[in-house]
């Protein structure tokens, strides 16, 4: 190797190490390999490992306040992905994309279910949610109902088994939905924000060459990696302009339509496929609000349209709005 990944916690033979990391599936600048996990520093990538059999906990912590699915707002959320692990030691890893950082997660449950891809604090609260959920009076619901939340819940199985294809319709219905809803006149202030940050980054090495102050250097460093990392995510690239974002949410959409062909009698068209979204199909079942799939799915186009911006929901409400409601957005609730 060119560059040995340094070891967070207990070591790899060398042999092995080299083969892993090699192989290692990549997720921005971080990676998942067969005996471990590869993460980054601020500057290179993959440049520390932590063993599979040292990690705990492995979750998505998000700086600045998200945009949600309003499309408003120039600024993009600062991902991280954080791991912890040993005895109360954690890493925190910072992305460009936040959607790697949920492409990296997805594909850790599926490898290694083993682990907890949530915070301890969200832990505790998903699980109070659960306990109320559950307490919550329900209405007597026939046996049809019963059998359709059944049917819902299959459906939720089968597309569970494959869930970078529900991941990907979401990700790019929400990266699509953004680009048409952005202002174009951001694009000229986010190309300002990036220059200042390149500056700053330039200024930085000079003072770091000339033996300037650490604090000074060190805050200019800070700055241009906020600057760069808001504004580069506004500018268009080869993967942020409107050919490539709409061709994404097309092949997304034809992906999971191969996908659920093969399932009888699917209850959802594959521009709505989601586990989310059946989900809350069964819950409007639950509480007497319909009793079959079609118009279990009115209703969840009913709450979608009735939430926005100034509706305040508890953070697994709005998590799961975010993951869905852009597929409903771009169809125009159709």
């Amino acid at each position: 190797m060119i560059l040995k990944p340094h070891p967070l916690s207990d070591t790899l033979p060398a042999a092995e190490l080299e083969e892993d990391k090699k192989r290692c599936k990549r997720f921005g600048p971080c990676g998942v390999g067969f005996k471990a996990l590869y993460l980054n520093s601020f500057f290179l990538d993959r440049r520390y490992y932590v063993p599979f059999t040292s990690v705990h906990r492995v979750y998505k912590r998000l700086a600045m306040s998200k945009g949600g699915f309003t499309g408003k707002g120039l600024f993009a959320t600062i991902p991280y992905l954080v791991v912890e692990f040993d005895d109360g030691k954690e890493k925190q890893c910072n992305f460009k994309y936040e959607e790697q950082v949920d492409q990296l997660l997805t594909y850790l449950e599926k490898e290694h279910p083993e682990i907890k891809l949530v915070s301890a604090a969200a832990e505790k609260r998903l699980a109070e949610r659960e306990r109320k959920l559950a307490a919550r009076s329900k209405p007597d619901i026939s046996p049809q109902a019963r059998k359709n939340i059944q049917s819902l819940q299959d459906a939720a199985d089968y597309l569970n088994k494959k869930p970078e294809l529900a991941l990907e319709l979401s990700q790019s219905a929400r990266r699509k939905r953004s680009f048409l809803r952005s202002n174009p006149s951001y694009r000229w202030v986010a190309l300002v924000i990036t220059l200042m940050g390149v500056a700053a980054l330039v200024y930085g090495i000079f003072l770091f060459i000339r033996h300037g102050g650490f604090a000074v250097y060190f805050t200019l460093f800070g700055l241009a990696a906020i600057f760069m990392f808001s504004g580069a995510s506004v500018l268009p690239t080869a993967r942020n302009n409107r050919a490539a974002v709409m061709d994404r949410a097309r092949k997304a959409q034809q992906a999971m339509e191969g996908y659920i062909s093969f399932y009888h009698d699917f209850p959802l068209p594959a521009r709505y496929a989601h586990p989310i979204v059946l989900k809350r199909m069964q819950r409007a079942i639950e509480d007497g609000r319909a009793v079959w799939p079609a118009d279990a799915l009115d209703v969840v186009k009913q709450d979608l349209k009735a939430l926005n911006s100034s509706v305040e929901v508890d953070q697994e409400e709005y998590d799961e709005v975010v993951a869905i409601k852009a597929l409903f957005l771009n169809e125009d609730y159709q």
